[in-house]
Parts: structure tokens; sequence; C-alpha cells
């Protein structure tokens, strides 16, 4: 399982160690995962994704997994994430051409 957000696509990034004798060695920053259940209204169902602690902020910030999901790029997108966002945006769809 790689070490990347499922829906920011944040990864690992690398750098150097510096120490007070300017020595510098290569190091990995990796980024804070967290493996969340989160809940789709629209769908009706949840889903447990790996996405980091940012992310989690901004799912919340934006009103939940599905208004999320419907605003990001797919190119940030895991595999999976797009396919649930594909899902989200029929279902959604679906009902508005049934309220009409």
């Amino acid at each position: 399982m790689s070490r990347a957000c499922e829906l920011t696509g944040k990864a690992v990034m690398s750098g150097n160690n510096v120490s007070h004798a300017n020595n510098k060695t290569r190091r990995r920053f990796l980024p804070n995962l967290c493996e969340v259940t989160l809940m789709s209204e629209a769908l009706g169902q949840s889903f447990r994704l790996r996405v980091s602690a940012n992310a989690l902020r901004s799912v919340e910030h934006r009103g939940g997994l599905d208004a999320f999901l419907l605003k990001a790029s797919s190119n940030d997108l895991s595999q999976r994430a797009r396919l649930l966002k594909k899902q989200i945006a029929k279902k959604v769809a679906e009902d508005a051409a049934a309220a009409a």
C-alpha cells in the first residue's frame, strides 16, 4: 500500500536532515495518514479510506465526503476515490432528475 492520501494525493516527500555542523543526510517526510470511515449521504453507506489529517479537515470544511469529492479534481484522487466520485455524481443526478 502506497503512502499517499486517497483524497488529496499528498505523498512522501524527501529532503535533508541538516545538523548543527551543516552535515546533510537524506530523509523522508511522511504524510500524516489516518484510516478513517467516512459516510456518504447520497449513497447512504460508509467507506473506509486512508487519508491525511489535512484532507480530513478539508472534508469537514466542505461539508462532508460527497461535497468534497464532487468539487475535487479527479487527478488528485486515488482509483477507489474516482469510482466513488462517479457513483455519487450519478446518484445526485438521478435524485435531481426525480425531483424535477
